[in-house]
């Protein structure tokens, strides 16, 4: 199949899954977007939100409607990190087996990440990145297509470990989920209330999925493109000579390359996914916040002043 015919199944194909997935998720289209261009583009997201705003049960139904093995792991102070990655024990025989941890599955929810010790954390590390998990001197690869969909309680901060800035470079997307309008809220308490359960069907293949991963990373990307992403997130960093006033005042820290990958990357499924050939600089435009919203780290004075990190971002157009 050609790469432009390939694209227009993707069109097709996107639009039959949001269908899919809002036969239980009500409103929340913007973080379904989302989410679904971060595994298309093969990365990871936070999603961050107070909680009964269904974070658990839409990782759970995008997990049923790709047909992906789906596991939880509830992150809480007292987790190891062989809870996570699995560990080895003496069988009958008394040879070491290894038992696997419930990192081992296609699409993982890391609830409450932010609950747990940074040793605990830093299990998740190498499986972000490497897709694969070294236990006692033996490396294990992760079954492809893997990503992270961690959630985070924005509100609580007892009993919480701030997630080191490695870790939250590691994630593509950080998704604010928002409360539902009350027209929404109306809907989701019928449709939740009764004792009609709706099935949700798995329209991909894990196959599938990698095919169109690789799909979206051959798409070519214009040079005027590319050098406008490297040239936005050039700007967020401080001492760069094109940082504006808004960047030197109120930002400690700007974003680094991997932000500006990840802009491509995620530009590139949003044109796919909307069946363009290419992305053009609006694409990039509509993933810059979500991209940049965890990785730019306000000063004090920002603080005080009570200014968003979305506005400062916005002030970069």
């Amino acid at each position: 199949m050609s790469d432009v015919a390939a694209i227009e199944q993707l069109v097709k194909k996107h639009s039959a899954l949001k269908k899919e997935i809002s036969k239980i998720i009500v409103g929340q289209e913007k973080v379904v977007d989302q989410v679904l261009l971060a595994i298309f583009s093969g990365g990871h997201a936070l999603l961050i939100g107070v909680p009964g705003l269904a974070k658990t049960l839409m990782v759970n139904t995008i997990a049923q409607a790709l047909g992906l093995d789906f596991k939880r792991i509830q992150f809480t102070p007292d987790l190891m990190p062989s809870d996570i990655l699995g560990s080895e024990i003496l069988d009958e025989n008394r040879h070491f087996k290894f038992i696997k941890g419930p990192i081992f599955a296609n699409i993982i929810l890391a609830d409450e990440i932010n609950r747990t010790p940074p040793k605990t954390q830093a299990a998740l590390l190498e499986a972000m990145q490497e897709r694969a998990v070294t236990i006692a001197g033996n490396h294990y690869k992760l079954s492809l297509p893997y990503f992270v969909l961690a959630t985070q309680n924005p509100i609580e901060q007892e009993g919480t470990y701030p997630l080191p800035e490695a870790q939250l470079d590691r994630f593509m997307f950080a998704i604010n989920l928002e409360y539902p309008s009350f027209e929404e809220e109306v809907n989701i308490v019928k449709t939740t209330t009764t004792d009609h359960f709706e099935t949700v069907n798995a329209l991909f293949t894990a196959q599938e999925i990698i095919d169109f991963q690789n799909l979206i990373r051959r798409i070519p990307v214009a040079d005027n493109v590319m050098e406008y992403a490297v040239n936005l997130v050039g700007k967020t960093r401080p001492n760069s000579p094109t940082a504006s006033n808004m960047i030197k005042n109120y930002i400690d820290w700007g974003a680094g390359p991997r932000a500006s990958q990840n802009l491509i990357l995620a530009a590139k499924s949003n044109a796919a996914l909307h069946g363009k050939f290419s992305p053009d600089i609006e694409d990039v435009q509509m993933v810059t916040t979500s991209i940049l919203r965890h990785r730019l780290i306000k000063n004090y004075k920002a603080e005080a002043e009570g200014l968003t990190i979305e506005a400062i971002i916005e002030s970069l157009f």
